[in-house]
């Protein structure tokens, strides 16, 4: 008996598929049909407290937040963190470079995914700062990129830009 491969896709199978998909090199993982209440709250007020950060710097910040949005890294992956900040203007559709910040809100089906695969996606193409929300616990974990390595450090504000820096009260995310 042969050894079974599976099939690989790229970019453009990805862009045909009916249902809500992530590739990463070549093979997809389908996303869950809707996140729960919780999931969907504490995503709510993740954006909310971004949105009001960077509302707060100056005009020269060029930086915003979006969730739900595809990054294509490459042919064979793309993906779609639950938020992200990016600084700088896309031409198209989806990103086409990394963002700065990456919220990814783990739910028990995303664990393995969020923890181990995006992780060492996320380290690979330069994601400076990775937070990992666990609405269950309560807990945020963050990340960031240190000497192309991700190191837990414990911090609430992050500067992502010269003149950018988006700062969490993480306690009000839980309320």
């Amino acid at each position: 008996m042969k050894n079974f491969e599976p099939p690989r896709y790229t970019y453009a199978d990805y862009k045909n598929w009916k249902e809500d998909w992530e590739l990463i090199n070549g093979y997809p993982f389908q996303l869950l049909p809707s996140a729960s209440f919780k999931h969907s709250r504490v995503q709510a007020k993740f954006i909310a407290q971004s949105d009001n950060s960077l509302n707060n710097n100056n005009e020269n910040c060029n930086c915003a937040v979006f969730p739900e949005l595809d990054w294509k890294i490459n042919e064979e992956t793309v993906v779609r963190p639950d938020i992200m900040i990016i600084c700088g203007n896309s031409q198209d559709d989806y990103l086409t470079f990394p963002p700065v910040l990456i919220i990814e809100i783990l739910s028990p089906s995303s664990l393995k995914l969020d923890r181990v695969i995006k992780f060492d996606l996320y380290q690979e193409n330069g994601v400076q700062f990775y937070l990992m929300v666990d609405p269950l616990k309560e807990k945020v974990e963050v990340f960031e990129l240190i000497d192309n390595q991700y190191k837990q450090v414990f911090k609430n504000t992050f500067q992502i830009e010269k003149n950018c820096q988006v700062e969490f009260d993480f306690n009000k995310v839980w309320k």
